[in-house]
């Protein structure tokens, strides 16, 4: 399992000309390859390989008068921009062909050197290493200084420096993890919650606690339309424009940090106290294009669900995904008669057939909890098992009185082995806390 680590870098005024000259470079061999592939395809011609680019593009290129500032740096550098170009076309082509999950990708664009974010990444080609001082020591840019927050787990395979809108330069490492050495960094725990994930509250749990919605954009948005009326204010080209502009990529960089650090806290938190946690397969871009979307993109479901999922498979814990279509918002989790769809105003109710009185996001929690097959009897059954064949002699016999639920639960395991007790529908629903 490959896991990415970010470091803050501060590099200093030497260093900074240096990554950009690196940046530079990486850029213009990026842009010859695609510009390279295009004119093969206009010309009917097949695609150049890899090889081949790499000895006119960078080879070759270096003893010509126009790209001879491509010495400058670092080989590993161009060469990983050209595994980008490769890599971005593949992407295209599969994505092309529906092999590729998720939206469409697609054709690569060439860079602007006006892009906010610039990358380069060194491998272990490259002989990069970190000094005894704690810094990271590049080939042609030096050792730059890192601030360390934590000590990585083993030795990174690759490093990419970025440098982000607001200016800020980071080293991310690739690092190989093994669950099975990581598992045990966990305590045993053998309780199990259900999620219900909304707006009033970031996240209702099925044992009744609440986590409440930070709204780290809604409570940074004064300031947020001050610095970008000042932006718009500033000629285009200026230096003061430059300034107002970073202005405001560090405030929507702050509120970003504060956001993942929240994700980040309160997944690892559940990872440690539960076994298993059942969450539903939220609708977020069908969700963003309502009148909520601004509030659905600052409680970030799919960074905290997707967080959820890594660490979960690292650390030996089971993540369950039930349907967006299943009815946990009306579906009384006492007696488990479905009562009807009920208004997102209405955040309590009544069953109507056992009077149970329910607030909506905790009977939400509950039922996503039993339909992910985490909630079980005092006898260890299934709180909703999943349909047990009957037998030929007892087809239309309305007479015996039901079987145990025990019982039931063991013909289940009997007859069908391969299921856990309980099949999550492949359906899907907005959230049902929301």
């Amino acid at each position: 399992m490959q896991l990415r680590y970010a470091f803050r870098l501060y590099p200093d005024t030497v260093q900074r000309t240096a990554l950009a000259r690196a940046f530079g470079c990486a850029r213009v061999v990026f842009n010859d390859a695609v510009r390279a592939r295009e004119d093969a395809r206009t010309a009917g011609e097949a695609f150049p390989t890899a090889g081949e680019l790499s000895k006119k593009l960078i080879t070759e290129a270096k003893q010509t008068t126009g790209r001879s500032w491509l010495g400058e740096v670092s080989s590993v550098v161009l060469q990983q921009a050209l595994r980008d170009v490769e890599a971005a076309y593949k992407n295209f082509f599969a994505s092309l062909k529906g092999a590729r999950k998720g939206a469409k990708t697609g054709a690569p664009r060439f860079k602007s050197r006006k892009d906010n974010r610039q990358s380069i990444r060194f491998t272990a080609n490259a002989r990069w290493s970190i000094t005894d001082s704690g810094r990271l020591n590049l080939p042609k840019i030096g050792a730059v200084r890192v601030k360390w927050s934590r000590a990585l787990p083993s030795q990174p395979s690759s490093v990419t420096v970025i440098k982000d809108a607001a200016g800020r330069y980071f080293a991310s490492f690739v690092i190989d993890t093994d669950p099975a050495a990581d598992a045990p960094r966990m305590p045993e725990s053998n309780q199990m919650v259900g999620i219900d994930l909304g707006l009033t509250h970031f996240a209702v749990l099925s044992d009744g606690r609440v986590i409440d919605s930070p709204r780290f954009l809604r409570r940074a948005e004064k300031k947020l339309k001050r610095s970008q009326r000042e932006l718009s204010r500033k000629q285009k080209g200026s230096k003061n424009r430059e300034k107002a502009r970073l202005k405001v990529a560090r405030a929507h960089a702050k509120v970003t940090d504060a956001r993942r650090e929240f994700h980040h806290q309160l997944s690892t938190k559940l990872i440690r106290d539960n076994q298993a946690i059942g969450v539903e397969d939220l609708a977020v871009k069908g969700l963003a294009r309502t009148r909520l979307a601004k509030s659905v993109h600052d409680a970030g479901w799919s960074a905290f669900v997707t967080m959820l999922e890594y660490k979960a498979a690292r650390y030996g814990r089971t993540l369950v995904k039930i349907g967006r279509f299943e009815p946990t918002s009306q579906t009384c989790s006492a007696c488990g008669i479905k009562d009807g769809p009920k208004p997102l105003n209405v955040r309590e109710w009544t069953c109507t057939a056992c009077g149970t009185l329910h607030d909506r996001d905790h009977n939400a929690a509950i039922n996503v909890k039993t339909a992910a097959g985490l909630a079980v009897t005092a006898c260890g059954a299934p709180v909703r098992p999943g349909l047990v064949p009957a037998q030929r002699e007892e087809t239309g016999s309305h007479g015996s009185p039901p079987e145990p639920l025990c019982r039931v639960a063991a013909q289940q395991r009997t007859r069908r082995p391969e299921s856990p007790g309980f099949s999550p529908r492949s359906k899907s629903t907005m959230s049902s806390g929301t």
